[in-house]
């Protein structure tokens, strides 16, 4: 089995803790040279030093706040300065909110954060990244994505609703990516349901999640990650979304390429990219 491990450049969105962290973790033991980025300077600098204590080798840490559009455009710019070539883009950031957010940009928080500043981070580096990676979730389920008005969530806002939504976007985008840059490879996955600070730090999932007995392991929730960023192109259908290391079909909400190509359009109108 051929592995695309071993000194090539992996940038990892949220990488502080959980799923993100011990993706980088994983592929620096691996050899490749990881970038982390994230919001909190405090827990970047400690996720630096827990790569370098697994790897021996210190990451490039660059902070970046998803709810600020102005901090990813900055973040593309310093990631195109430091670096020629981003062998893999993983696309982990991601958010839930307890109550309806409007950021400074004038988006619903969660979709902004999941969704519109990965894309335009993906745009942005289009032409530097040799993979995109996005981690989804099988909270699509509960998506009601609509392109025509991304705000929507922000009318009787449920938090579970609109993270659904995101993760709907999510899917949506990688598989429209596969169709739009058949020279950029783009996979998506469900990590399952993973004990993470992600959860602990939303009130609206922790009583179900700390103590539900299916919990992952940030590190088992990585595995799906590693092993997209690490495949061979030829061994995974691009476009495709993996659930433990196997391809998946999503519902019918996160495969309609109608609905992919409006969301696309979409993204492109509310971040001013051109076609």
């Amino acid at each position: 089995m051929e592995d695309f491990t071993g000194r090539r450049r992996v940038v990892v969105t949220g990488a502080s803790s959980g799923i993100g962290l011990a993706a980088a973790v994983e592929l620096a033991r691996r050899g490749d040279r990881v970038t982390l980025v994230g919001r909190d300077p405090a827990r970047l600098t400690a996720a630096g030093d827990r790569v370098r204590e697994a790897s021996g080798e210190r990451p490039d840490l660059f902070r970046a706040d998803f709810a600020v559009l102005d901090d990813v455009r900055r973040l593309a710019g310093e990631l195109r300065d430091a670096y020629d070539r981003i062998d893999v883009l993983a696309n982990n950031a991601g958010a839930i909110v307890l109550a309806p957010v409007t950021t400074v940009d004038g988006y619903e928080l969660t979709i902004q954060a999941n969704h519109l500043a990965p894309f335009l981070l993906s745009h942005l580096l289009r032409d530097r990244v040799g993979r995109i990676v996005n981690t989804a979730s099988g909270a699509h389920r509960s998506g009601a994505l609509d392109p025509d008005d991304l705000n929507a969530p922000l009318r009787r806002y449920r938090a579970m609703s609109a993270y659904g939504t995101s993760k709907q976007a999510n899917i949506l985008f990688t598989a429209e990516a596969a169709r739009r840059w058949p020279d950029l490879p783009s996979y998506c996955f469900h990590p399952g349901v993973v004990r993470t600070r992600f959860a602990n730090d939303n009130r609206i999932v922790a009583f179900g999640m700390r103590f539900a007995p299916f919990l992952r392991t940030p590190e088992r929730g990585a595995e799906t990650l590693v092993w997209l960023a690490t495949q061979a192109p030829s061994r995974l259908v691009d476009g495709g979304y993996y659930l433990d290391r196997r391809l998946r079909r999503p519902l019918p909400k996160a495969t309609d390429p109608a609905l992919a190509a409006r969301l696309w359009a979409a993204s492109l109108r509310a971040l001013d990219l051109p076609d």
